[in-house]
């Protein structure tokens, strides 16, 4: 057994039933993805359309099932290949990127599942929604919305950033939430995470670019 694998056993056992493991991929190589593809992960996390595009086509072929999740900040001139590579978008986070994910689904006849992100920690140099923004936008919002995602400030206790997400779901009758990363993903899971979105704890640490 890989080392990779033995890190997923140990985060699947900790997580159980309670959220769907997203193994994040971004910067690994298609070589050092197959082992975890065949202990059976099946959902990933991409944070480049171009990177998921030289790696992915070749994955899907030789393990069936996998359901792609851009976790990375979209631009609107890579909706196309976004919305044709990906199977989730838990990035949205501003009308123009929703209508441009709106006007290709229409135009490739593929629907995919959306999360709206939200910047929980008001973080210039972040993507997201202001929490203050959130409720207007998912009323007009023209893409099929799942839930909310967050990334907390790293150097802050993730737990309120959590709950506000969890608070802001609920209101608007959101079930799904994908919070928690590698080092805090345990905390998420006791704030009521759907989706965690695990990387480095699986992977190793990530190659120097």
């Amino acid at each position: 057994m890989s080392d990779a694998v033995s890190r997923l056993r140990e985060i699947e056992a900790k997580i159980g039933r309670r959220a769907r493991l997203v193994a994040v991929s971004k910067t690994f190589e298609a070589d050092e993805i197959a082992p975890v593809l065949e202990a059976g992960q099946r959902i990933f996390g991409e944070n480049r359309v171009q990177e998921a595009m030289g790696k992915w086509p070749g994955l899907r072929e030789r393990f069936p099932g996998v359901e792609l999740h851009l976790i990375g900040p979209l631009q609107s001139n890579k909706a196309a290949e976004a919305v044709r590579h990906f199977d989730i978008i838990q990035t949205v986070d501003r009308p123009k990127i929703a209508e441009a994910i709106a006007r290709e689904m229409a135009k490739q006849g593929k629907v995919l599942s959306c999360f709206v992100q939200v910047n929980t920690g008001r973080e210039p140099q972040k993507a997201g929604l202001m929490p203050e923004d959130v409720d207007a936008f998912l009323k007009t919002c023209p893409v099929p919305v799942k839930g909310l995602m967050c990334i907390p400030p790293a150097e802050e206790d993730p737990r309120p950033h959590f709950q506000m997400l969890k608070q802001m779901a609920e209101r608007n009758g959101l079930t799904e939430l994908s919070m928690g990363m590698s080092g805090d993903y345990e905390i998420a899971l006791e704030e009521g995470a759907t989706y965690v979105r695990v990387g480095s704890a699986i992977f190793g640490s990530r190659p120097k670019v």
